[in-house]
């Protein structure tokens, strides 16, 4: 089964380094088949024949610190899971050219109810907010992007339990697992 890890906080702002080369080798070294790395920003594809995601975030994350030497929080999301999630994606997502479109990749325990609560009301003047299973979509024009509530999550206790990626990431880590 494909499954994808978002790695939260690697080469942000020249911390928590990871060369994607080393982050494939570490995740080949557990098992893991078919491994890829996309981007810069920690996103990995893998194939796996545990099925288990609290298994497979343990490991990805036990593994990485042992490779690594700090913490990263990792969050597993099957292909079928991401596959089913885009399919049900509202119209607005990723429609409008001179908007941000994002995807917000909720970390257990919590869910999108907890931190649509977290975040508030989305200001519908500003951004359009949906949620599918435990990702929310996000968008917002890009002019009147600072002022919307989601934009605002950086630093808050919400944010611990997400990472986020873009539209064209997002779409791009389905067909990889193709």
């Amino acid at each position: 089964m494909s499954f994808i890890a978002l790695l939260r906080g690697i080469n942000v702002g020249g911390n928590n380094k990871v060369a994607m080369s080393e982050l494939k080798t570490c995740f080949e070294s557990l098992g893991f088949e078919h491994v890829l790395t996309y981007i810069n920003s920690g996103n990995v594809i893998f194939e796996s024949s545990n099925h288990d995601k609290t298994s497979l975030v343990k490991i990805c994350e036990q593994a990485i610190e042992a490779k690594f030497g700090f913490h990263i929080i990792c969050s597993v999301i099957s292909a079928d899971e991401l596959q089913a999630a885009l399919a049900n994606a509202p119209d607005w997502w990723g429609a409008d050219a001179e908007s941000k479109h994002n995807v917000i990749f909720v970390i257990p325990p919590k869910s999108a109810s907890d931190i649509a609560l977290a975040v508030g009301d989305a200001k519908p003047e500003y951004e359009q907010v949906a949620a599918y299973g435990s990702i929310i979509f996000w968008s917002a024009p890009l002019e009147t992007f600072s002022r919307t509530r989601y934009s605002k999550i950086a630093g808050t206790e919400a944010y611990k339990f997400v990472t986020i990626r873009n539209a064209n990431t997002t779409k791009k880590l389905l067909q990889l697992t193709q």
